[in-house]
């Protein structure tokens, strides 16, 4: 089971972070972390890397509810998406797959919400 799923857009950088952005809103999600990798690894590292952020998704609903049926589920929160450059004018959007994530945990209750969450996921992904 892939841990994950993903489309490839042609578009700039900036403007895949900003749509994916306003594609999770209409989903009830918002941003509590946004890692700038590239970023990052030229400050600690004098490396370059290519255009690459990481997203934190959050539902609140749903990470309540999460967090009442299973008190140590916030080790696995936010929903991490990833924006990257493949080449220049291509991009691959991807987020976690909730369902992937959480099959090592037994709490049906869970499962449950990971299922819901993975469906408005996969919404926003497919209208990248």
């Amino acid at each position: 089971m892939k841990y994950y799923f993903a489309v490839t857009r042609e578009m700039k950088f900036n403007d895949a972070v900003e749509k994916t952005i306003d594609e999770l809103k209409k989903e009830g999600f918002g941003i509590l972390t946004d890692i700038d990798v590239r970023e990052t690894l030229k400050k600690k590292l004098g490396t370059d890397f290519r255009k690459y952020r990481i997203l934190g998704a959050c539902n609140p609903p749903f990470a309540y509810r999460s967090l009442n049926v299973e008190d140590k589920i916030g080790l696995m929160l936010p929903c991490n998406l990833i924006v990257q450059e493949i080449e220049d004018g291509l991009v691959e959007i991807a987020a976690i797959d909730p369902t992937a994530a959480m099959q090592g945990i037994d709490n049906p209750e869970l499962a449950e919400i990971a299922v819901a969450v993975s469906e408005k996921l996969r919404a926003v992904v497919g209208r990248l």
